[in-house]
């Protein structure tokens, strides 16, 4: 792989909100090994391809935090329904768009089909295109959860499992697939009539077995915890990412604020507001959202963010795109709720999505920022989202998304099948 010179850039290396009019970057291997003003960059005689940004924006890749790459962008009721061949190449397809949307790692929160893990697999190959990703597999739940709600029963597509051992069974089936991620389900969802937010659906001893259990086995745990008393039991018992935090009341604000080194939240805020926005083509009318609480969800999200950044929280960006209200290739929609919905500068909202996440998404700390040493993922955007980030969801202006020092461009073309390495589109 000849070495790349990426200059004449509008520079974000994502480390702080600093945005550096010229800008150079020199990836080698794979890896960058010079991110920063053109002015200091020495360039040591190697032999390089040279490309001339022509002022366009470089910034680290981003990271969805929350993705079910085997949605296939369908209505929730006939999400996963598609027999298993048909269901990988939906997922095959999902991971190339996700790439082309300038995302270049992602974090599995549940594969029903278990899919997750071989396509994890065939992107580190290079048989197919993909961001990097944190593998899952099936949800794990309990009797009466909101995950039994969904598909119910242990030959299904999720594991229910009750009591701490056949947790620990759980867990170690997960292990034996080669999981990166265990997903669990502490409470419920609005649209579930025996399992509400706010309903614990796990005991603590339940917790601590699948929590413990999967770091004993080099897995991370990953839960749906919409309510104070849920975040407060993935807190409790070493949660590493909690989705959505919903409802946060200061005793949850103070204990994720202590343990803010290692732990990460992600509001998935997309889902509550293209329920309101588009429930109607689901068969759910908004005042009917409403009525199930899901107006007043997204308002207390609002405020439960507002006391996480207070509290200089890890906020991750990602939740639950893939149905037809909220389709793969959307992904960048929840930087523009970050700063509508959030107060969020758009900077600020940047480093949510890239440095932030590149924490979440990979724990030797090599993606996430441009600095040297660090993976060379990078997206080079023909516009400016340090002043507004919504040029992000227009897919013509990702002029190209750089995964390990390999150029790909053209993904969100009509033939993406073919990646064009070290090459791009001027």
């Amino acid at each position: 792989m000849k070495p790349m010179l990426i200059h004449n850039a509008r520079l974000f290396c994502g480390v702080d909100e600093e945005v550096i009019d010229d800008g150079t970057i020199w990836v080698m291997n794979g890896f960058v090994r010079y991110a920063g003003p053109s002015v200091d960059f020495r360039h040591d005689g190697t032999d390089v391809e040279v490309y001339d940004a022509e002022g366009k924006f470089v910034m680290p890749g981003m990271t969805e935090s929350h993705v079910h790459l085997s949605y296939n962008n369908a209505h929730p009721q006939q999400l996963n329904n598609q027999p298993l061949p048909l269901a990988m190449l939906d997922a095959v397809e999902n991971a190339r768009v996700l790439l082309g949307s300038g995302f270049t790692s992602a974090i599995s929160f549940g594969s029903a089909q278990g899919l997750d893990v071989p396509l994890r697999d065939a992107i580190n190959e290079g048989r197919v295109c993909g961001p990097r990703l944190a593998a899952s597999d099936r949800d794990l739940g309990s009797t009466g959860s909101n995950a039994d709600g969904t598909f119910g029963g242990d030959e299904s597509k999720k594991i229910i499992a009750d009591g701490p051992w056949a947790i620990r069974k759980a867990v170690r089936s997960l292990a034996k697939k080669r999981c990166d991620i265990v997903k669990i389900f502490l409470d419920g969802e609005a649209l579930n009539e025996y399992a509400p937010p706010g309903v614990l659906t796990y005991s603590d001893e339940e917790v601590d077995a699948a929590v413990s259990e999967a770091h004993i086995r080099g897995m991370r745990v990953v839960c749906h915890s919409r309510s104070a008393a849920a975040v407060k039991q993935a807190v409790r018992f070493g949660v590493d990412i909690i989705g959505h935090a919903n409802y946060l009341d200061e005793e949850a604000v103070a204990m994720l604020e202590a343990e803010r080194h290692r732990i990460f939240v992600g509001p998935g805020i997309a889902w509550e507001i293209s329920l309101l926005d588009k429930g109607a083509q689901l068969g759910l009318p908004r005042d009917a959202m409403e009525q199930r609480g899901y107006q007043r969800e997204v308002d207390e999200t609002i405020a439960s963010v507002k006391r996480l950044r207070e509290s200089n929280v890890r906020v991750l960006v990602g939740g639950d795109y893939g149905l037809n209200i909220t389709p793969h290739g959307t992904n960048a929609k929840d930087l523009e709720y970050f700063v509508d919905l959030f107060g969020m500068s758009n900077v600020e909202a940047l480093l949510c999505a890239t440095r932030d996440g590149g924490a979440a998404a990979n724990t030797e700390g090599m993606v996430g920022t441009l600095e040297d040493g660090k993976y060379a993922d990078l997206v080079i955007v023909d516009g400016d989202p340090s002043v507004d980030v919504r040029v992000l969801q227009d897919h013509d202006r990702i002029v190209g998304v750089m995964k390990a020092g390999i150029m790909h461009c053209g993904l969100m073309q009509s033939n993406p099948y073919v990646a064009q390495e070290n090459t791009i589109n001027k």
